[in-house]
């Protein structure tokens, strides 16, 4: 699938979000989603590599699908860009290789505030702070190992699902895959009864610091007389800062509320092309946005809306 997606040399300000510390990365687990959004097709279920990034206090979870994604789009531009040096009407065009809409969402845990903080990306990147919710864990003795892992398993009602999770006593942090959390020690694997909903163990490696610190946003390209150029995309989510040695929120996020958010949602993929045209007006942007799919937001790499009656969050029966 191509996109034409828009270029510009420019900053963009916004309004910071209350800092929040950052905290070394210790680990990254990196887990298989299935999850049947379609009871009507239970044979084609959603799958996307996922991506949990965990220290003593902080854990962030991501696509790992999307961090491949960003890093072959950043890989594509950067020689496009290298190619039309000193064209004064560049054209950038991206091309991307996954067929079905990848988790937009990242979500933040700090487990000493028990606090969640949700990131989307709609043109520039928006946080909503909540309260993390308390799951009331049983913790049962049976006991199983994944990959050479042991673990114990736990089990609980949470989000309208009857959830059991296998966790990692000799792993002590208390994240785990998606709003899962606090168990005493790493959720290795997590599904819910009917398995229509799993997060199955595809691998640990700790993370080796480097001491090395980029903002993955700007590409970083030669100019014609040796010198080097810093690019910032905008509009677009290209951060790789995950795949680094911290945990920490986006320097450029804007501080929002749920209600607000799922507003600004709904005008985006009421008319996606409308939508980012008028954000790039409100930027200070001159030029136009194209793209040869209207049906989904810009950066989404669906040519569809896949059918959802089967969602992860299911309301409780009053």
């Amino acid at each position: 699938m191509k996109r034409i997606l828009p270029f510009c040399l420019a900053t963009v300000l916004a309004l910071s979000v209350k800092a929040q510390s950052p905290d070394k990365a210790l680990a990254r687990v990196r887990y298989t989603f299935t999850h049947i959004q379609d009871t009507t097709q239970r044979d084609k279920p959603r799958v996307e590599n996922m991506l949990l990034v965990t220290g003593k206090n902080a854990s962030v979870y991501t696509s790992y699908d999307k961090l491949k994604q960003s890093l072959n789009m950043q890989k594509q531009i950067q020689e496009q860009i290298k190619n039309q040096t000193g064209n004064g009407n560049m054209k950038i065009e991206v091309k991307s290789e996954s067929k079905i809409p990848l988790t937009q969402v990242d979500y933040f845990f700090f487990a000493n505030e028990h606090k969640m903080i949700t990131k989307e990306r709609i043109f520039n990147n928006y946080l909503v702070e909540e309260t993390a919710p308390k799951i009331d864990w049983k913790i049962l003795k049976d006991t199983m190992s994944f990959s050479g892992i042991p673990c114990q398993k736990a089990t609980t009602r949470f989000k309208g699902r009857n959830w059991i999770a296998w966790f990692a006593t000799e792993i002590p942090f208390q994240s785990g895959p998606w709003k899962l959390n606090g168990l005493p020690g790493l959720i290795v694997t997590a599904y819910d009864e009917k398995k229509e909903v799993k997060f199955d163990f595809a691998g640990l490696e700790n993370v080796k610091d480097d001491g090395g610190q980029t903002n993955a946003d700007d590409l970083k390209i030669a100019s014609p007389n040796g010198g080097v150029g810093v690019v910032k995309m905008v509009g677009m989510d290209m951060s790789t800062t995950y795949l680094e040695s911290e945990i920490k929120l986006p320097v450029d996020a804007i501080k929002t509320t749920r209600k607000e958010l799922d507003k600004l949602r709904e005008a985006r993929d009421k008319d996606p092309q409308g939508f980012m045209q008028a954000q790039m007006a409100a930027s200070g942007m001159q030029g136009s946005f194209r793209s040869n799919n209207t049906s989904r937001p810009a950066g989404n790499a669906a040519a569809t809306k896949p059918e959802i009656n089967n969602p992860i969050e299911i309301p409780e029966k009053k």
